[in-house]
């Protein structure tokens, strides 16, 4: 297994270098989750600066936003850690996802932070598909 720069980067915490470079940007996301019926996320984000949206439903709120953002992108990944940490000891404090996606035999982990548990692991899962995007345009440059 190869190491990369923003695997490095990653592990320090310093996600800056990345962000020239992301096809995949958070912009908005809506859900709905009621006694009974099944969440419905809709989500809106940009790929390689265009706009797209996308309406799923799921088992719960963060299942229906990942696969609205699935159902545009057919990434293929398979995710292999889903963890959710609180940043602060508060109810006010944003939470912390850290997805880590599986794909062609390349692991990346995606970090998201939000005060709503939703958005953060949207934003993680972008970040995690960014990585798997930067990685694999790397791979057929080093051939």
């Amino acid at each position: 297994s190869e190491i990369f720069d923003e695997d490095i980067l990653a592990l320090v915490g310093d996600e800056s270098v990345t962000h020239e470079r992301e096809q995949y940007r958070f912009v908005s996301l809506s859900q709905r989750s009621e006694t009974g019926e099944r969440p419905i996320a809709s989500i809106v984000f940009t790929v390689d600066g265009k706009e797209v949206s996308e309406t799923s439903e799921g088992n719960g709120p963060v299942d229906a936003s990942l696969k609205a953002i699935e159902a545009c992108v057919k990434s293929g990944a398979v995710m292999v850690l889903y963890s959710v940490n609180a940043i602060s000891g508060s109810t006010e404090s944003q939470g912390e996802v850290t997805v880590r996606l599986q794909n062609s035999g390349r692991v990346v982990n995606g970090v998201g932070a939000d005060p709503d548990i939703v958005v953060a692991s949207a934003k993680a899962y972008l970040s995690a598909l960014n990585k798997l995007h930067s990685k694999s345009e790397r791979v057929a440059a080093q051939g």
